[in-house]
């Protein structure tokens, strides 16, 4: 048992990670977090593409997740699959991949316990796994940390990647949380707070720290972002609100039509359902767990290693 603690079987849930690993710095976090919690059982973590930086975004995703579950000595704690290697071409063409049909057989299993899936970058495998398969829809619930600011809209990374997929999903009926970017930035760290309470603990927590530390050096990076001592753990707001949701902290909005710029329009069809629009986050909460579940994992690891 990773925790000392265990949760009933009738409150726990299935769980496919869809991670664009290797984009930035945050989402590992989510990723150990992830793996560290026992309500969870990951049924697949699925390497997503983050845009045109270069051709091997989603193999950069696919290699960082293998070495976060390595690092943790948690390599069989589920399968990794791969995703779409680029954005969908218009709003009605699948971009098939490992993960759409993993998505696809997970949603179609037959199986009592609740399914939901967390992107934490583009929407591109949801989105083809729907246009491949609508039957999908009501078969699961989808937590996306992503799109800019209610009622406007605007710039946003993992809007802007697959505008397309994300046109697609927020016209399905398939039950969807937002995280918005104003909502997910609230999830502020210094560097002194992680280099305390997440670098001390394993190879993971070293390189947990580690890694956005060397992310904050880039020679590409502007003088505005990143601001030297903080950053926004953004991606962990996926595993925070399967923790606890959060049920005063979201407004039920109709979901929009994101035009070119990334605005939010009147999608001209119509509502299928209402969007779950998260406008708070526990960051407290989410943060807490994180690094206790880390340095509890630290422990455990300590212990076992002496009994060999």
């Amino acid at each position: 048992m990773l925790m000392p603690f265990d949760v009933p079987e009738s409150k726990r849930i299935r769980l496919i990670i869809n991670t664009d690993a290797k984009n930035e710095a945050d989402d590992q976090y989510a990723i150990a977090h992830a793996l560290l919690t026992p309500r969870f059982r990951i049924a697949g973590i699925i390497a997503a593409h983050f845009g045109t930086r270069t051709e091997t975004t989603m193999e950069e995703s696919y290699a960082e997740i293998r070495k976060v579950m390595r690092l943790m000595r948690m390599e069989s704690a589920s399968k990794v699959f791969r995703g779409a290697t680029g954005a969908l071409p218009d709003e009605e063409t699948p971009v098939m991949s490992e993960g759409a049909e993993l998505i696809i057989r997970e949603a179609l299993k037959e199986d009592d316990t609740p399914l939901y899936a967390i992107f934490l970058g583009t929407l591109t495998d949801l989105a083809a796994a729907y246009l491949h398969e609508p039957r999908i829809a009501d078969r699961l619930t989808v937590i996306w940390i992503g799109g800019g600011a209610y009622p406007e809209g605007g710039t946003e990374f993992n809007m802007g990647i697959d505008r397309h997929a994300a046109n697609v999903v927020f016209g399905s009926p398939i039950p969807l949380w937002q995280v918005p970017k104003n909502v997910y930035k609230m999830m502020r760290v210094s560097l002194a707070e992680l280099a305390v309470r997440v670098r001390p603990y394993g190879e993971i927590g070293r390189y947990l720290y580690d890694q956005l530390d060397a992310f904050n050096h880039l020679p590409h990076h502007g003088p505005r972002w990143p601001k030297g001592e903080m950053w926004h753990l953004g991606d962990s707001p996926a595993v925070g609100l399967l923790l606890d949701d959060h049920d005063d902290d979201y407004d039920l909005v109709d979901p929009p039509y994101v035009r070119e710029d990334l605005s939010y329009g009147e999608r001209p069809a119509g509502a299928p359902r209402q969007l779950r629009v998260y406008r708070y986050v526990d960051s407290r909460f989410i943060l807490e767990d994180m690094y206790a579940k880390l340095q509890l994992w630290a422990e455990r690891y300590k212990e076992l290693e002496g009994l060999k």
